[in-house]
């Protein structure tokens, strides 16, 4: 098992996201995901900078520890070949350490393209078609493609890594873990659900599984929970809301009658490392192996030292014991 570090993008500046990237590198983590958004999530949020950017920082920046985006829609903001050139680069710079997460998308990143937002069946032909464009860049050479949906003209990738990075395909159910067995070199999930991995195995996916494990640490429980309303009440709502929402505004409407009494049940809360051990522990019984800890408390630096000092010895033990 390996344990990662969830950079929250949306509420941190660039600058900050590299430095937290670094202090995590010292904390021991095995890597750091960050999402690749447009807009925050919520309007009390301040940041959502330029994810491809920010990982080549950290890149510069460290040394050890691995860099995976969670995840990146490969199809509408961006064109594939975009993504294919993005992701060999940042391979390249922190050489050999970088994971491409991909998933589906969701509205709030996508539609400022003015593009339209497809019904999640479409998403999906036009992600197996991207990932189909994005392998035949890394294999080398010019390549052309015409898809139902994507076209490719006669495009190369000039600097490609000694091996391409792996692919982690975000899946909220069957259809996708498919298309992560198929296509993919992963899975990625942000649910403790048993059922996503049984799927990815059945449909012939050997790679491992990427999940994002909620906490929110602070020296006091209630401080806790108060700080993982504000900053992530939107993930309680479920993947199948969080998709469809276009703006902060929507999502700020959708969460008015979340309290954080709700988050206190969803997040390991507080000081004392059982509640997050307890977390962690949906996860890992469920099958995932990659797990990404999220920090919704308000103390980044606290975070870190509790994870040096009471929590990283006993997720590694949980580890070794699967």
């Amino acid at each position: 098992m390996q344990v990662g570090y969830k950079l929250f993008a949306e509420d941190l500046s660039p600058a900050e996201l590299v430095r937290q990237a670094v202090r995590a590198e010292r904390a021991g983590f095995d890597f750091v995901e960050i999402s690749d958004h447009f807009h925050p999530w919520l309007e009390n949020h301040r940041h959502s900078s330029f994810v491809w950017t920010v990982l080549g920082a950290i890149a510069a920046s460290t040394e050890r520890i691995g860099l995976a985006t969670g995840v990146t829609c490969p199809f509408l903001r961006y064109h594939p070949a975009i993504v294919a050139q993005a992701a060999a680069t940042t391979a390249l710079l922190s050489g050999g350490r970088f994971t491409l997460g991909v998933g589906a998308g969701e509205r709030l990143n996508e539609h400022v393209v003015g593009k339209g937002w497809p019904p999640v069946s479409v998403r999906h032909e036009m992600l197996a078609e991207a990932l189909e464009i994005i392998r035949l860049l890394w294999s080398g050479g010019y390549h052309s493609y015409r898809g139902r949906h994507l076209t490719l003209e006669d495009a190369r990738v000039f600097d490609l890594p000694p091996e391409p990075p792996p692919i982690a395909v975000a899946a909220g159910g069957p259809a996708a873990a498919g298309i992560a067995a198929e296509l993919g070199d992963a899975l990625f999930s942000t649910e403790p659900d048993p059922g996503l991995l049984t799927a990815y195995r059945e449909a012939g996916g050997t790679g491992p599984g990427y999940a994002e494990v909620p906490l929110a640490w602070a020296a006091d429980e209630t401080a806790a929970a108060e700080s993982a309303h504000r900053l992530f009440r939107f993930g309680l709502m479920g993947w199948k809301v969080q998709a469809e929402l276009p703006n902060p505004v929507n999502f700020e409407a959708a969460t008015a009658f979340t309290t954080p009494s709700d988050l206190r049940e969803a997040f390991g809360c507080g000081p004392d490392p059982k509640a997050h051990l307890k977390v962690v522990e949906q996860f890992a019984e469920a099958g995932f192996d990659r797990l990404a800890l999220i920090n919704a408390g308000p103390d980044p630096d606290g975070f870190f030292a509790f994870f040096e000092d009471e929590l990283a010895g006993p997720v590694r033990e949980l580890a070794r014991g699967r």
